[in-house]
């Protein structure tokens, strides 16, 4: 396994800037998932770390050694000993999978059982003499993950290998990767847009915004502790809202909170004065109206089996619609009175002069 190194990295296609300055840590044997928007520049930074495109700037170091340094010093792909899982998988519909396994492999690590070993980890021993075409999807990808690990790689390369899996299929399927890649102990970068992807195989999410990394955190920490709004909303819903942060709490239309500390925690951690706040739907409970709640007004409900959300209108006026995720069960129905409460520590950002919730300038 081999540590990965990137710094500086800077790539445009003619006048459009894509990576506007990339650095990234990747410990050695880890499983890192690199997350963004379609069109954010992960395809192309995966494919500067495999050598099949070149930065314009910037430095890439694999084991420390400099593979790709923007000018003289190049490495080729073929000589770094990296594996590449594309988005189809991308198998030769004319060989077997045995053969699909072996395809680039020297003949005495075929003869040495070699392809078996990889279709027994992937799952796959049963299926060398099929072809692609008699494979599901998931199995493709399966042969797909074992051909990148054919070769022993320092570091295998995955670019949204699950995107044309049926919903059905995804989440098993990349469990199934998970689990061989864990096993492999091999140094792991996942590019994808699915957020439950990343913050469910990855040790750690890298958020690659406006060309550079934005955060990098585990995937509890980024989804507990956001950089910004911005992110907060990445990462499923949130509930924005004004407060005034003193010590470790914050006062909000909904109540007096504790601040999250920079751990996660309660205590210490975020600014003083007036804040932006982020109050995860979880955090919120549904109860009767009295005193000790924000009385509100069903909007919608949303049954998902484990789980429902439930959006409700706050009769406050200082408050927006509210976002509400409860243990699946009886429905509430729209026009429904319930209250609300809220439980921290809360996640708080500054306000800028003059720039209330959504980034409406106020009124002189």
């Amino acid at each position: 396994m081999k540590s990965l190194s990137i710094t500086g990295v800077v790539k445009s296609f003619g006048a459009v800037p894509v990576l506007s300055g990339v650095d990234l840590e990747v410990p050695g044997g880890s499983f890192i998932a690199i997350l963004g928007p379609s069109g954010s520049g992960k395809t192309t930074l995966l494919r500067i770390i495999a050598g099949f495109e070149r930065p314009d700037a910037g430095e890439v170091r694999l084991g420390g050694r400099v593979v790709d340094d923007a000018g003289r010093l190049f490495v080729p792909s073929e000589r770094r000993r990296i594996g590449y899982v594309p988005q189809e998988g991308a198998l030769f519909p004319h060989l077997s999978v045995g053969r699909n396994v072996a395809f680039g492999l020297p003949r005495a690590d075929r003869r040495r059982g070699r392809v078996m070993e990889l279709l027994e980890m992937v799952g796959l021993a049963d299926q060398a003499r099929r072809y692609p075409h008699q494979l599901s999807g998931g199995q493709q990808q399966r042969v797909a993950l074992a051909r990148a690990l054919a070769s022993d790689p320092y570091i295998v390369l995955l670019d949204e290998p699950f995107s044309s899996l049926d919903a059905s299929l995804r989440a098993a399927v990349r469990a199934e990767v998970h689990d061989v890649l864990c096993q492999s102990g091999t140094t792991s970068i996942l590019v994808t847009h699915d957020q439950d992807e990343a913050l469910s195989m990855a040790d750690r999410v890298a958020v690659l915004r406006g060309g550079v990394i934005a955060q990098i955190n585990t995937p509890a920490g980024i989804y507990g502790l956001p950089n910004d709004p911005e992110l907060a909303l990445f990462f499923g819903e949130a509930n924005l809202t004004d407060g005034v942060a003193a010590g470790d709490s914050v006062t909000t239309a909904l109540g007096v909170l504790d601040v999250a500390s920079p751990s996660g925690g309660a205590g210490r951690g975020g600014p003083e004065g007036r804040v932006s706040v982020m109050v995860r739907p979880e955090q919120l409970r549904l109860g009767a109206v009295d005193s000790s709640t924000i009385a509100c007004v069903v909007r919608s409900y949303e049954y998902f089996g484990h789980d429902a959300v439930v959006r409700v209108q706050p009769d406050n006026g200082s408050l927006p619609e509210l976002v509400v995720r409860v243990r699946g069960g009886t429905p509430l129905t729209p026009g429904m009175r319930v209250g609300v409460s809220a439980s921290g520590p809360v996640v708080v950002w500054p306000l800028a002069d003059g720039v209330a919730d959504g980034g409406e300038k106020k009124p002189e």
